[in-house]
C-alpha cells in the first residue's frame, strides 16, 4: 500500500506541463488574434517556471496561464495553515493556475488552479495533497452558462462517487465569497484543498479529470457570448465586478499569498490581477436591471443542476 501510494511529481509534472499547452492553444485559437507569450525560467529552488501571459486580442482582453514546478527548504504559512505540523519542511510543489478575462462583458472570467504539495518533514515519510477547482465569475448573469458549467464540472466528479460534486460545490461557494461584502465571487464550480483519495493513482485521476473538464466547460461559453452587442454601460459594469475580483484575490486568496510567500516573481503571481477596473463609491445597481439581478440571482449559493430543468 505504501509503495502504491507513494507520489509521483514527474508524472504531475508532465501532465500539467502539457495541459498548459493545450489550453494556450486552444485559447489563441479561440481569441484569432493574440498569442501567449512563452518563456521558461528557473524556478524556485531549482524547480522550473514556464508563465505564459495574453494580452489585447479580440477576445480576451487579458490571459494568463502559469505551470511552476517549485522546490524549497520550507514550506509557507499559506501551504500549511490547515497542516501547522509541516511548517517548514521541505518541498515539492508542481502546480498550473490560469485567468481569463475576457473582452466582452457578456462572457464570464474563468478561473482555474490545480496543484500538487509534497512535504518531507525531518521525522517521517513524505506526506502529499492535492488542491484546485475551477470558478465561473460572470459580470451579465445567464441561467444557461451556470447549467452548463456545474454540469461539466459534474462530470469531472462523476468517476469519483456521488458525493464528489456536492462536496466540492458547496465548498466552492464556502471559499469564492467575499465577506466584507457578503457576496459570493461568481457562480462557483468545484474547490478542493488539502484532499488525498484512497491514494495517489486515484487523487492524481481525479486531479486529471477536473483539469482535462475545463475547456469543454469555459469554450462554448466565449463562442456563445462574445458577439453579444454591448456598450459603455456594460463595459463600466464589467470594470466594477473586476473590482469584486481583484479585492478577493488580494485579501483572501490563498493562492496569492503562498506565490508571495515563497518568493515567486512577483509579475507571475499578480497575473491574475484584470487590466483595467474601477471602483465607485457606494455604487448601487438600477432596480430591476440586469446588473441587479446579478447579484439577486447569480451571487447566491444555488443548486444549479437541482433548480433548472433537464439539468
Amino acid at each position: 500500500m505504501a509503495e502504491a501510494n507513494a507520489p509521483d511529481p514527474t508524472a504531475v509534472h508532465t501532465y500539467l506541463a502539457d495541459l498548459q499547452d493545450q489550453i494556450c492553444d486552444a485559447l489563441e485559437r479561440e481569441d484569432g488574434r493574440a498569442r501567449f507569450s512563452r518563456e521558461e525560467r528557473p524556478g524556485p529552488g531549482g524547480g522550473l517556471a514556464r508563465p505564459r501571459a495574453l494580452a489585447d486580442g479580440a477576445v480576451i482582453e487579458k490571459a494568463a496561464v502559469h505551470f511552476t514546478h517549485a522546490k524549497g527548504p520550507g514550506l509557507p504559512p499559506a501551504a500549511t495553515e490547515r497542516r501547522p505540523e509541516l511548517a517548514g519542511a521541505p518541498f515539492e510543489a508542481v502546480s498550473l493556475s490560469m485567468i481569463v478575462h475576457p473582452q466582452n462583458p457578456y462572457v464570464p472570467v474563468t478561473h482555474m488552479n490545480l496543484r500538487c504539495f509534497i512535504a518531507t518533514p525531518e521525522t517521517g515519510e513524505a506526506i502529499w495533497w492535492v488542491g484546485g477547482g475551477f470558478d465561473l465569475t460572470p459580470a451579465y448573469g445567464f441561467e444557461e452558462d451556470a447549467v452548463h458549467w456545474h454540469r461539466v464540472a459534474r462530470e469531472a466528479c462523476a468517476p469519483f462517487g456521488e458525493e464528489t460534486y456536492p462536496r466540492f460545490k458547496a465548498w466552492c461557494d464556502e471559499y469564492f465569497f467575499l465577506p466584507h461584502r457578503e457576496e459570493a465571487r461568481g457562480v462557483g464550480g468545484v474547490f478542493f484543498d488539502d484532499l488525498v483519495l484512497d491514494d495517489f493513482p486515484n487523487t492524481f485521476a481525479f486531479l486529471r479529470s477536473v483539469g482535462d473538464h475545463f475547456l469543454p466547460a469555459y469554450l462554448p461559453l466565449v463562442q456563445r457570448r462574445r458577439n453579444m452587442s454591448h456598450g459603455d454601460r456594460e463595459r463600466q459594469f464589467q470594470l466594477l465586478r473586476r473590482g469584486r475580483y481583484v479585492e478577493f484575490n488580494l485579501v483572501y486568496d490563498r493562492g496569492t499569498k503562498y506565490g508571495l510567500q515563497s518568493g515567486r516573481r512577483v509579475e507571475s503571481v499578480l497575473a491574475s490581477m484584470p487590466p483595467l477596473v474601477r471602483w465607485v463609491y457606494d455604487w448601487q445597481p438600477e432596480p430591476g436591471s440586469p446588473e441587479a439581478e446579478l447579484a439577486e440571482t447569480f451571487l447566491k449559493p444555488r443548486d444549479w443542476l437541482g433548480d433548472s430543468p433537464g439539468a
